[in-house]
C-alpha cells in the first residue's frame, strides 16, 4: 500500500515569536495549495497559536513537541492534549531522545503519553533510537524493540494504524552524521516487522515510520526513496526556509 510521505520540522527551543511566524509563512508560501507530501510544523508550545494563526487554512498542520498525560488540574508548567488542539494542532512528538536522556523519560511515561494524545484526537509521532555505543556494540534492534513495545505498550490494533513511529540514531541528531540509506532502511525494516509482530502485517503496513537525524536537502532524496522509510523529522533544517522547503520537494510523491 501507498504510505503518505511526513515530512515533519522539529522547531526545538528555537526562534521567538516574530521569527516563528515568519518561518511559517516563509513554508506556508512556498509549499503552495497542494504539495505532494504531508507537512507539520512543531515550533516551541508557546509559540503554537501564532504559529497556527498562519498555517490554518492552509496544507501545512501544526504539532506540539510535547504533552502531559493529564487532563485539566495542578500540573504547574505543563500543556495537555485538549489544550494542543485547542490551539489547532494534529500532532504531537513524543519521546525525543533529547527528553528521555535529558529528562529522564521511560518507555512507560512515553505510553502514557501516547494513550493520552491519541484520546485526545492528536496523531502522535512517538521517537526511538539508539546510541553511538549501543550500535557499535550491536544492541541497535534490541534497544529500537524495548523501546518501541514500551512506548507502545496498551495500543490495539484499531489505533496503532494512524501512529507515527521517528527512527532517531541518537548519533546522528544534530551531529551532522546521518545513517547511509542501508542502515537507516535496515531498521525501519526491521521496525515494520516488529510492527507486524505486535499487531498484524496488515497494520504494520499503514503506519508510517519517519527517520530523523541530520537530514538536509543534499541527502533527503536518497533516505526518502527507500521502501519502508515514510518521511523525516527534521531538525535544524527545518529553522531556514530554503532548507526544509528542499527536504520537501525532494521527497518522491505519495
Amino acid at each position: 500500500m501507498t504510505r503518505r510521505i511526513l515530512i515533519a520540522g522539529n522547531w526545538k527551543m528555537n526562534t521567538r515569536s516574530a521569527d516563528a511566524a515568519s518561518l511559517a509563512k516563509g513554508i506556508v508560501d512556498a509549499v503552495g495549495k497542494s504539495p505532494a507530501v504531508e507537512i507539520a510544523l512543531c515550533p516551541p508550545s508557546v509559540y503554537l497559536a501564532s504559529v497556527s494563526e498562519v498555517t490554518a487554512g492552509t496544507p501545512v498542520e501544526l504539532g506540539a513537541q510535547n504533552l502531559y498525560a493529564a487532563d485539566d488540574g495542578a500540573f504547574t508548567g505543563e500543556v495537555n492534549a485538549a489544550m494542543l488542539t485547542d490551539v489547532g494542532c494534529q500532532f504531537v512528538i513524543l519521546g525525543h531522545s533529547e527528553r528521555r536522556q535529558l529528562m529522564g523519560e521511560t518507555d512507560a511515561c512515553v505510553s502514557k503519553k501516547l494513550h493520552a494524545a491519541l484520546a485526545g484526537n492528536l496523531i502522535p509521532i512517538v521517537c526511538v533510537g539508539e546510541t553511538l555505543e549501543q550500535r557499535e556494540t550491536n544492541e541497535t534492534e534490541a534497544v529500537i524493540e524495548s523501546q518501541i513495545r514500551g512506548s507502545l505498550e496498551g495500543l490495539d490494533e484499531a489505533r496503532a494504524a494512524g501512529i507515527v513511529i521517528a527512527y532517531e540514531p541518537v548519533w546522528a541528531i544534530g551531529t551532522g552524521k546521518v545513517a547511509s540509506k542501508e542502515q537507516a532502511e535496515a531498521v525501519h525494516a526491521f521496525i515494520r516487522d516488529l510492527l507486524g509482530k505486535m499487531f498484524t502485517p496488515g497494520v504494520a503496513e499503514q503506519i508510517r515510520i519517519q527517520y530523523g537525524g541530520s537530514v538536509k536537502p543534499g541527502n533527503a532524496a536518497e533516505l526518502l526513496s527507500q521502501p519502508n522509510i515514510d518521511g523525516a523529522l527534521v531538525g535544524g533544517a527545518s529553522l531556514k526556509v530554503e532548507d526544509f522547503v528542499g527536504i520537501i520537494t525532494a521527497a518522491p510523491a505519495s
